[in-house]
């Protein structure tokens, strides 16, 4: 029987759920194995090529990667996947016909965890025969999102959004990156803007927002009091809320939207579909989704 030698580099590690989530999936598939951590500084450029090189041996069977490293492992691997390649980051590294190989697997995780929280909301409404705009806000017809932050996970992000047709805004605080990940985008100009992280920039974008994902670190603990909304900025009032933060389970972000009446959830579920998504890619082996969630609940 094979053993799946798998694990996750980047730097800080010490908080990581990945191992949870990994060792749950090896078991719900009855595989043998071991998830472990693989802190490397960025400065570290020789400890990251010794590390690949385990996986290119076949020591390691596959490599998550995580901030800083989804884009300096890049120049270091083979090839990369169309998604990878378009979306200019990886999390994902194994070996494919003898080459070392870069996938992403952050934009797929991301748009199937959005997916089940919109249709969750929605159904919630049916089920409760509520008049709430909530369910047309959903709809094909209004799929307009503002994206907050423009680094790593902005990219994946946004790749995800206008695969899945909707406009984007990106408001960042340095214009200039979040033109950047346009420019390097395959997608067309037309649905893709960008503005500076102003109060008054966001606050001409309300009437017409259906949905908000907040990218950047902002709420992350240890500063669970901070959030990358505007303080007395009013929610758009029929949008949605998606906080990539996970760490706490419930971030300022969505605490003051679920306040405020709307719909939010923080990026706890696209990292287990992220992961599961990776895991399926090492092992052949599709975890139950249930499986993993119950490792990392407290």
């Amino acid at each position: 029987m094979s053993i799946f030698h798998l694990g996750l580099t980047g730097y800080p590690l010490g908080h990581s759920l990945s191992p949870r989530i990994h060792r749950a999936a090896l078991a719900a598939c009855g595989l043998q194995g071991d998830y472990s951590l693989f802190p490397i500084s960025p400065e570290d450029q020789q400890g990251l090529k010794d590390l690949l090189a385990r996986v290119r041996s076949g020591e390691i069977t596959g490599l998550n990667v995580t901030i800083p490293h989804k884009q300096t492992v890049i120049p270091l691997l083979d090839q990369l996947t169309p998604a990878a390649k378009a979306i200019g980051a990886v999390n994902t590294i194994f070996m494919q016909n003898g080459k070392l190989t870069g996938e992403n697997t952050d934009a797929p995780g991301f748009l199937a965890d959005l997916r089940r929280f919109l249709n969750a909301e929605i159904s919630a409404n049916i089920d409760n025969s509520q008049k709430n705009s909530v369910i047309s806000v959903y709809s094909v017809v209004n799929k307009s999102a503002l994206v907050l932050g423009a680094g790593g996970s902005a990219r994946a992000v946004v790749y995800a959004l206008t695969s899945d047709d909707w406009s984007v805004t990106i408001a960042a605080r340095r214009p200039e990156q979040a033109r950047e990940l346009i420019a390097q985008l395959p997608t067309p100009n037309s649905r893709l803007s960008v503005i500076d992280y102003q109060i008054t920039n966001l606050q001409s974008l309300i009437p017409n927002l259906s949905l908000i994902i907040n990218t950047t670190p902002l709420g992350m603990h240890p500063g669970n009091q901070n959030s990358p909304w505007p303080e007395g900025l009013p929610f758009p009032p029929n949008a949605a809320v998606y906080d990539l933060v996970y760490n706490p389970r419930e971030t300022k972000l969505v605490k003051d939207a679920r306040a405020a009446g709307l719909p939010a959830t923080t990026g706890l579920g696209m990292l287990i579909e992220q992961a599961a998504l990776s895991f399926e890619i090492w092992t052949s082996c599709k975890p139950q989704r249930d499986n993993l969630r119950n490792a990392v609940e407290i």
